[in-house]
């Protein structure tokens, strides 16, 4: 019999919310965000669901490339950070990939590279995020290079990327959106060169700033980015659920303590059950005394540290918990982001850091 910690990776919830996400922009294309493998969903199953649904990918880099053209992806792949050497970009134009361009030596790179096909290039602008991507005022000149060389394809895309669109109270996003589409207003052919301005919080947040191609991400996996109700972010579906099973179950007198460092303390006299997941298979290590788990489905408190295979969880109120019972740390009926909020992280690092001795099962 196999540990019972496993990932439950709903396909059918991951195609709804890119329905979704096709439906909020129906002028607009989709790009699927699948690096980080899939944000730990598993970048193979996730990109098969999805080609029929969309018209390109993106990915961090060659590797993550390469990996969904060996596994029968044939879509354009975009790498959003573009190459990290020269040696990468013959490759990448012969399977097809198309290029960011976020500095002067990318792009330099490209000029000078030697190809037999051109590539499509995504040229990233830096709009107020300061992290990557050329400067504003340099968009006429670099189109006007890259568009001049024979190793660029004519479907030269201007991209740029929001600091805060999961804050729907800040101005930045309006900032940032009025400074990109001046640096943009200053190409003669402004009209009709295609933009990308939108992860997965622009598209469901902001439509104003919906454009020729979006690039959802986390919205994909059915996490929504913001930290409060909205009403096109509470329409998804989580995609992983998080499951194990009780392992073991004690009596805990008044006074004792429970796992590593003694943090928690029985106040009455208390059910415990053994779970088997830990921060060796994602659980979060900072999750404190009181992070809910769903025991048969009924809302339960973790307690006392979490250790690298399992967790410990009051189980009082509960008196037919057994052995065996089903626990859902997240996903259908516990949200991934309630979890990460109780341990002071994001739901985009739980999902991402899923490693693979937690294995994923897949349903239609």
């Amino acid at each position: 019999m196999s540990r019972p910690a496993k990932a439950y990776i709903d396909l059918l919830a991951l195609r709804h919310n890119c329905e979704l996400a096709n439906s909020l922009a129906p002028n607009s294309r989709t790009m699927a965000i699948v690096k980080a493998n899939a944000y730990g969903h598993g970048v193979l199953p996730v990109a098969h669901a999805l080609e029929p649904l969309v018209p390109a990918f993106g990915v961090t880099c060659l590797e993550e490339a390469v990996e969904l053209r060996e596994g029968g992806i044939t879509k354009p792949v975009c790498l959003l950070e573009g190459t990290f050497s020269d040696d990468e970009i013959p490759l990448a134009a012969e399977l097809g990939f198309w290029l960011s361009v976020v500095n002067k030596q990318q792009q330099q790179s490209i000029l000078g590279a030697s190809l037999k096909t051109p590539v499509t290039v995504w040229i990233c602008v830096d709009s107020g995020m300061h992290r990557l991507g050329i400067a504003v005022d340099d968009i006429e000149s670099t189109y006007r290079t890259l568009a001049a060389s024979r190793n660029v394809a004519s479907d030269i895309v201007i991209a740029t990327h929001f600091a805060c669109a999961d804050a729907l109270a800040s101005d930045l996003t309006y900032r940032q959106l009025r400074q990109f589409k001046a640096g943009v207003a200053s190409l003669a052919n402004a009209d009709t060169v295609p933009l990308s301005l939108d992860n997965s919080a622009g598209l469901l947040g902001w439509p104003e700033t919906h454009a020729d191609w979006n690039r959802p991400g986390i919205m994909l996996y059915g996490s929504s980015p913001f930290s409060v109700p909205h009403a096109e972010a509470d329409r998804l579906h989580p995609v992983m659920t998080l499951c194990s099973a009780v392992i073991a179950l004690r009596d805990v007198p008044v006074g004792d303590s429970v796992g590593y460092g003694a943090r928690w303390s029985a106040q009455r006299p208390s059910r415990i059950a053994t779970v088997a997941i830990g921060y060796g298979d994602g659980y979060p290590v900072h999750a404190p005394d009181g992070t809910p788990v769903l025991v048969n489905k009924q809302r339960c408190p973790m307690v006392g540290r979490v250790s690298m295979d399992m967790i410990t969880v009051d189980v009082t109120d509960l008196p037919t918990v057994a052995v065996g019972d089903e626990v859902i740390l997240w996903g259908k009926g516990l949200s991934v982001n309630e979890v990460a909020g109780c341990a002071g992280t994001i739901s985009y690092e739980l999902l991402t850091r899923m490693p693979r001795r937690v294995p994923r099962v897949y349903s239609d």
